[in-house]
């Protein structure tokens, strides 16, 4: 393997078409379908690289169409083999996409399956948590492109229900994420059953030393692509931060929703509990909230993630699972309410707004625990996030933000979470509709428990003896006899 080359091409002039690449009538067709015309810059450099058939690393902001600038070539090259044969034998995966989730995996497929609708090609997409047995019987029907997440590829793989020895292209998107989740055996696993003959394609938003490392390994002299500066945030997106204590984070971001009027908002958290308890506390409070996480099947996860897109949920809670390869269309905001561990997953949460050249918010919430997680992200992104205040946030009232003057009373702190109130009353005291504390509980007390200690008497009055001796109406029987052993006179 040779060094890396780099291109370095200027970004895409208003001029430049999909029709100068030489396409095929029938992607052209579909492209006029989506409403496309000029290709990103992305699209624009990486598309002839990868026509030539070479071995592209491709880095670009979230949001930049990543995902067409290596479909659409990908199609171009296969159409040579494209047939309307029924045989199986005549449909042989020959194009191989991995990404690193569930999610991202059929957000590809879609828009591969629209690019060759026009087509004889054929695409699928596998990924678990679902029945893989329909899965399997797609692809013994013969399929042309594949796109799966690792770990269900490798089960198709066992139980022989796809062949890879004929794949011509293999493409890792979002390969970063993929290492950062454990799948670099998987993948390497992977590698190993290709053809040694293929071009290999690696497009992600970030390239970081480790994913260097890993194309250098199967890349053969391969062009980088990089239309920003790697871990750049995107122009356009408006970032601002507010500090709030740990306990006030929840009504902070109620308070900004209800504020701004929000919709279409995807709020972050780290830990699938979190992204439960506060998409229950945003329903509470009356919103149209769900979570999305990998602790739900995944006919939950799509079913909420359909029903956002289709705007019957304004707010959806999620966790990394859903930061990568989410194409939302008309996301105006996104919103922290946990910074995340790793600083570039700020970039990809952040990146869900403002696509296409469009405008966006960025909001995170942040606590005195996240100041090193902040400092962070600013030096990765090598810029300042803006310091803002809630103004009208009051975190001293019953629950923080006053909701049209007050709060509602039968709010009340998830199990297992501390109170969102800035101070509570000592136990066994509970604080009355004014908020002043009452007199402790005083539960009923039976008064028989009061009474002093009379020990119990006979029949003809006498005091019970403490130890009572022995019956000796019943003789003591002896341990040999209740073993058996006992010999006989």
């Amino acid at each position: 393997m040779s060094d890396i080359e780099t291109t370095a091409q200027p970004a895409t002039p208003a001029q430049v078409r999909f029709s100068d690449f030489g396409l095929s009538p029938a992607i052209l067709q579909a492209l006029t379908d989506q409403g496309y015309e000029h290709p990103t810059p992305i699209q624009a450099q990486a598309i002839p690289v990868v026509l030539q058939g070479r071995d592209v690393m491709g880095a670009a902001q979230t949001g930049t169409g990543k995902t067409a600038g290596f479909s659409l070539p990908i199609i171009q090259l296969l159409l040579a083999h494209a047939n309307t044969s029924m045989s199986p034998a005549r449909h042989p995966v020959r194009a191989l996409v991995l990404t690193p989730t569930r999610e991202l995996a059929v957000q590809v497929a879609e828009n591969v399956a629209n690019y060759c609708k026009h087509t004889p090609l054929r695409s699928t997409v596998v990924y678990g948590g679902v029945d893989i047995k329909p899965q399997a019987q797609i692809m013994r029907g013969g399929v042309e492109i594949v796109i799966a997440t690792p770990g269900r590829l490798l089960d198709h793989v066992e139980q022989k229900s796809i062949s890879l020895s004929q794949v011509q292209m293999l493409v890792m998107d979002e390969a970063d994420r993929m290492l950062d989740m454990g799948f670099l055996p998987d993948l390497q696993r992977i590698i190993n059953l290709l053809p040694k003959q293929r071009q290999n394609l690696m497009f992600s938003a970030t390239f970081s030393p480790e994913i260097k490392k890993l194309a250098n390994s199967f890349l053969t002299n391969p062009v980088t692509i990089e239309v920003a500066r790697s871990n750049a945030t995107a122009d356009k997106v408006t970032q601002v931060v507010y500090k709030v204590s740990e306990e006030h984070k929840r009504d902070a971001v109620a308070y900004i929703l209800r504020q701004r009027e929000m919709k279409q908002v995807i709020v972050f958290s780290n830990t699938k509990i979190g992204a439960s308890r506060l998409a229950r506390g945003l329903e509470q409070e009356g919103m149209k909230a769900s979570a999305i996480h990998g602790d739900k099947t995944q006919q939950e996860r799509m079913a909420a993630l359909e029903a956002f897109k289709r705007g019957e949920i304004d707010v959806l809670v999620a966790t990394d699972v859903a930061a990568r390869g989410l194409d939302i269309s008309d996301l105006p905001c996104v919103i922290n309410y946990d910074l995340p561990y790793n600083a570039e997953d700020y970039v990809h949460r952040i990146g869900r707004t403002g696509r296409a050249g469009a405008s966006g918010d960025a909001i995170s919430i942040y606590s005195d625990k996240d100041e090193r997680l902040l400092a962070d992200i600013e030096k990765l992104i090598k810029q300042t996030i803006k310091r803002g205040a809630l103004e009208g946030f009051n975190p001293s009232g019953r629950g923080g933000e006053q909701r049209h003057g007050e709060r509602r009373a039968s709010a009340r702190p998830e199990r297992g979470e501390r109170s969102e109130r800035s101070e509570r009353p000592e136990r066994g005291e509970r604080p009355d509709r004014g908020g002043r504390p009452m007199a402790p509980r005083r539960d009923k007390i039976d008064p028989w428990f009061l009474k002093p200690y009379e020990p119990s008497r006979g029949p003809a009055g006498a005091t019970a003896s403490v130890a009572p001796a022995p019956s000796a109406a019943k003789p003591k029987q002896k341990v040999a006899a209740l073993l058996g052993g006992l010999r006989k006179e």
